[in-house]
């Protein structure tokens, strides 16, 4: 039987606790999302919390176990397969059983869909309704996967007392290891680019290999920002024999959590270079994979292998959703951050919902706030920030660091310290104290904002979880951070999930707001983002600053120009071309500081 997709879009992975658990919560109606796996505490705490709901044994894995951070994974993984195979179970004998939960069932799906119109055929006939209707749910309904998410960067060498341990119990490579050995036929989306290291370790599990049958139990998904970079990392796993079985390419800054901004290359634009290019993508990944099988003596596929194009960053109503996937053919479309106002589809304590519900534009920005130094897209107002500043104001600033992720600095520590912890900042503050003298007070103040802007995601992104259902949090108060796309700004109600998907399929609105077009939205984030680089430069301007400048804007102007011809043919975004205008004269008047160049 082949799997068909009952939807067209996905929930994409958000922060470490807000899809944790949403293949338990959406999956049984054919929706997949992606579970992160890089906080193996939190996930402990999510399998002894279902495993009490649902009645199944718990044994803990403590931190005393010697492969404690990968058994952790696996053993959820395995629970949240065992959960959802049985709400599956459930839900298929309620749809046989009941034709009003069958109507709402067709409700929540595409009009496009054929496994809906074939119950609509069956529902026409009416003749021995609950055996036919039983006979095709069993041939044509699936679960939605439970995909996982690994973020390439967040591979932390681990030692135990002052010895380093092999390079497979870095985190990332333990996380791996956690999903190659679950029951789970899914998919491991990587992010954050390459890490050739962790590219390799996929090479020790058989899963990740095409068997005699040419299928692959286990894929690879990578996030890509560009069509270069997915050329360049697609070969690099193909050389090891490994096929790349989806990209999932995501707006560079109207998305949620870090934003990878691109030189200035537009979402629009990205699209169609992967529409006109996919065959070469395609063929040759192909090509690589079969030399490099063959010298393994592995069995490898005649012909390539299924290769997807996904979306996803900004999209927020059903005319972009059908817009891209008419004009762009792409496989699925992720929608992420709404879901976070659908109370049965995220983890999000009642009182960040607020929070969200209430947020306008203003409220979401990019800011510092991470360790790992990337831009972080939050929103004003947070629990975590409240407790951040008042701790600066006790001169207390940074996070004790109990779980210690993204402890990747190796500035004063070889086992690695975080940027936002104390221990870190007090030797900031303090080498700042020492050169007080030499800075105006301007500088002295910027230069302490900038090491203590930095939060404790590791814990401020897993709170919600905790909260939402009661699991008491030991440590140090760190609250909630959110890292919601600006698109979020538009949604400003707590809706259902049947609510959402009408929204997402049937242009049944739950928007209150004028919104620009995800493309408008984007590039004038592009805009900000450019001058914004220009007017922070300290120091001198270097070629490479200045070509890299250059490049940034005419990327920006020949998406623009892309944007202008996209426009003009289609009815959708026609309104919209006075809009590009003044984006471009303002792109234009934004001047690259030439003259400063000795």
């Amino acid at each position: 039987m082949t799997k068909k997709n009952l939807h067209t879009f996905h929930i994409p992975v958000m922060g470490l606790a807000y899809t944790i658990d949403s293949p338990i919560r959406v999956a049984q109606y054919g929706i997949s999302s992606v579970i992160a796996l890089a906080d193996d505490d939190l996930i402990e705490k999510m399998r002894n919390f279902y495993s009490t709901k649902f009645n199944f044994p718990y044994e803990e894995i403590s931190q005393k176990f010697h492969d404690y951070r990968a058994e952790r994974i696996t053993s959820y993984l395995n629970l949240v397969d065992k959960i959802v195979k049985e709400k599956f179970e459930n839900f298929k004998t309620e749809l046989a059983e009941s034709k009003t939960a069958l109507d709402n069932f067709m409700s929540m799906l595409p009009n496009t869909s054929d496994i809906k119109k074939g119950f609509q055929n069956l529902l026409d006939d009416g003749i021995s309704f609950k055996e036919n209707i039983q006979n095709y749910i069993e041939t044509h309904l699936f679960p939605g996967e439970i995909d996982v998410n690994i973020m390439t960067k967040l591979d932390k060498d681990n030692f135990i007392k002052n010895e380093q341990l092999p390079i497979e119990f870095n985190d990332a490579h333990a996380a791996l290891r956690g999903f190659a050995n679950s029951n789970l036929e899914s998919s491991v989306v990587l992010s954050a680019g390459m890490n050739p290291r962790l590219f390799g370790y996929f090479e020790n599990f058989k899963d990740f290999f095409p068997n005699e049958n040419n299928e692959l139990k286990k894929k690879i998904v990578l996030k890509v920002s560009d069509f270069r970079s997915a050329m360049i990392q697609g070969n690099f796993l193909a050389k090891k024999g490994l096929w790349v079985s989806e990209y999932r390419i995501e707006s560079g800054l109207n998305c949620g959590g870090h934003a990878f901004a691109t030189d200035g290359l537009l979402l629009g634009a990205i699209l169609e270079e992967f529409k006109q290019k996919k065959e070469q993508l395609v063929q040759s990944a192909h090509d690589l994979m079969i030399k490099a099988l063959q010298a393994k003596n592995q069995h490898f596929p005649e012909n390539p292998l299924e290769l997807k194009i996904t979306v996803q960053g900004g999209v927020g109503t059903s005319q972009e959703h059908e817009f891209l996937l008419d004009e762009y053919h792409v496989d699925s479309i992720g929608w992420g951050s709404p879901f976070l106002l659908v109370p049965e589809a995220t983890s999000v304590d009642q009182e960040t919902r607020n929070l969200l519900m209430n947020a306008k534009e203003d409220d979401f920005y990019l800011s510092n706030i991470s360790p790992l130094g990337v831009p972080f897209n939050t929103l004003k107002g947070t629990t975590n920030e409240f407790l951040k500043q008042k701790r600066i104001q006790e001169n207390k600033a940074g996070s004790s660091c109990p779980k210690k992720f993204l402890a990747l600095s190796k500035e004063y520590d070889p086992h690695g310290i975080c940027t936002a912890s104390k221990k870190y900042q007090d030797i900031k503050l303090e080498e700042l104290e020492a050169r007080k003298d030499s800075l105006s007070a301007d500088e002295f103040e910027k230069s302490k904002i900038k090491i203590t802007e930095k939060s404790c995601l590791c814990v401020g992104l897993a709170n919600a979880s905790y909260l939402e259902n009661d699991i008491k949090v030991k440590g140090q108060a760190q609250g909630v951070v959110i890292c919601p796309g600006p698109n979020l700004a538009y949604f400003d109600q707590e809706v259902s999930l049947k609510e959402m998907l009408h929204h997402i399929y049937h242009g049944k609105s739950v928007i209150r707001t004028e919104r620009p077009n995800l493309f408008i939205k984007e590039l004038k984030m592009y805009i900000t983002y450019f001058r914004n680089e220009i007017q922070s430069l300290s120091g001198e301007l270097t070629t490479a600053q200045l070509k890299k400048w250059n490049s940034f804007k005419s990327n920006l102007l020949d998406g623009i120009e892309y944007y202008k011809n996209l426009f003009e043919s289609t009815k959708v975004f026609k309104g919209d071309l006075d809009q590009l205008d003044s984006c471009k004269s303002e792109l234009v008047g934004i001047k690259i500081p030439v003259s400063e160049l000795v």
